[in-house]
């Protein structure tokens, strides 16, 4: 479980969040991520944990990093798909929203649109307080490549970024 958790994080993960998850101790999980590590580096695998005395995450394998880096360089140079653009585009009217909020939008699973979009540097993930989840929103480097240095400058901004109709929908079946 504590490794399909460090799979599923794609970030660090707290030893703390970790255990209360999975009903151990956090010395526990410790040792447990000890001999996960201990594991994948015996087998020379392509994925490795790394470790602070708080958190851990499973990254790319120094032995594989290169290969993997120049699969993403080519995936980051291939045009964005039409479900990406349309996410991107949910994304820079709404944002920030959360993965649920866009699920609900587009009306499908977007975790891989979402994995390659952050890849591209087009959007990244933050915690919003209020409410204690994640949100995803368009960075920096995205609005210079657009040529524009807020959302509000997008076309036709005011009209779509808060339409009603999908204000009334949202609320009726978001629960946030």
């Amino acid at each position: 479980m504590i490794e399909a958790l460090l799979f599923a994080a794609g970030k660090p993960l707290a030893y703390k969040k970790c255990a209360e998850s999975v009903s151990l101790s956090v010395h526990e999980v410790k040792e447990i991520v000890k001999e996960l590590q201990q594991e994948y580096q015996d087998a020379q695998r392509g994925i490795a944990i790394i470790t602070t005395d708080t958190e851990c995450q499973m990254i790319t394998s120094q032995d594989v990093a290169d290969s993997v880096q120049a699969f993403f360089f080519v995936e980051q140079e291939t045009k964005l798909t039409q479900p990406a653009l349309e996410a991107l585009a949910v994304i820079a009217y709404r944002g920030p929203l959360t993965k649920q909020e866009l699920e609900y939008i587009r009306g499908v699973n977007c975790a891989m649109i979402l994995r390659n979009l952050q890849i591209r540097g087009c959007i990244e993930e933050r915690v919003d307080e209020k409410i204690g989840l994640p949100v995803y929103a368009v960075t920096v480097d995205f609005l210079r490549y657009i040529g524009v240095v807020d959302v509000s400058e997008l076309p036709r901004y005011e009209e779509l970024s808060k339409h009603p109709d999908l204000e009334e929908f949202l609320a009726q079946h978001i629960a946030i």
